[in-house]
């Protein structure tokens, strides 16, 4: 597989498109029987990992449903392709008026295409919703965003994840909170958690709090199977006191690596994060992508 990764058609915010070469240099370092996502967002780990069985799931109800609509063919490459050509024209000539009316004809009746189409022309390709579900992230900007191009980049996106799924033996895509998905867990499986930030604003779906923070990490530690779990670590202002607070015991291997979280409105905005991978097993001293940090240092 090439070193440079394959990209969803989803942007996320938190997508983890730097980070999924060391992530799959680990997974393609364990036997497992299962790939699970309780978080799958974008599905840019299963899209470049590629496992043969998986359960990938989240509560977002539109990602999984495209997911599904994409596994099941009733999306296409050549419905997308056909769908952005048409509705960019009209952005392009009706500009943020009409951005605003495909937000609202989604919030009355979400489909697929029209959460595609808002995805990547509203404001910075942030995902968000308010308490009542409705998708509330405002106008980009960019009327002439979907030129031919940038039509076709999406549509390669659709056609190539479309294919992973269709040579994988079972990949399931199912909208579920953690706590459900991690009881399917077995021996055999490997579980890769990607949750929201916790410490930090989100409102990408459902709200994060500490205790679903302590949840998640209480049913992490309690699988029988493998896991890694990906969370921010620190950047040049804070440090997530949650790892310490539950990852701190000798059970577990904490690895950290620097990259950009690209959610910032402008470039000056955009600061390096370091991310944290923990694990309930060693990881590899062959891995030099990610390096590693002893424990009794992480908060000196």
């Amino acid at each position: 597989m090439s070193d440079i990764p394959l990209v969803p058609p989803l942007k996320c915010q938190g997508i983890k498109t730097k980070l999924v070469a060391p992530i799959r240099q680990i997974a393609d370092s364990r036997r497992f029987s299962r790939w699970i996502e309780p978080f799958c967002g974008s599905c840019v780990v299963a899209l470049n990992v590629q496992p043969r069985v998986a359960l990938l799931a989240d509560t977002n109800v539109h990602i999984i449903q495209l997911y599904q609509e994409i596994q099941r063919g009733v999306i296409t490459p050549a419905k997308v392709r056909s769908f952005l050509v048409s509705e960019g024209d009209k952005l392009r000539s009706l500009g943020e008026p009409y951005y605003y009316e495909v937000r609202a004809r989604f919030n009355e009746l979400p489909n697929s295409l029209d959460f595609l189409f808002l995805n990547r022309s509203c404001f910075n390709g942030i995902i968000r919703f308010n308490r009542k579900g409705k998708f509330n992230t405002p106008y980009g900007h960019k009327p002439e965003r979907f030129a031919q191009a940038y039509v076709t980049k999406i549509t390669n996106q659709v056609a190539r994840i479309a294919k992973v799924i269709a040579a994988a033996e079972d990949w399931i895509f199912e909208v579920a909170d953690f706590r459900e998905t991690l009881s399917k867990a077995n021996p055999g499986d490997f579980v890769y958690a990607d949750p929201p930030y916790a410490g930090r604003h989100v409102d990408y779906f459902n709200s994060w709090s500490d205790a679903d923070e302590d949840a998640l990490s209480q049913r992490l530690a309690a699988l029988k199977c493998d896991f890694i779990l990906s969370t921010w670590h620190s950047n040049e202002f804070r440090t997530n006191e949650a790892i310490q607070r539950a990852w701190g015991g000798t059970d577990f291997q904490i690895r950290t690596q620097e990259h950009f979280y690209h959610v910032g409105p402008s470039e000056d905005r955009r600061h390096p994060m370091i991310e944290a991978f923990i694990s309930n097993f060693a990881l590899s001293e062959s891995e030099e992508r990610i390096q590693s940090v002893q424990q009794s240092s992480l908060f000196a």
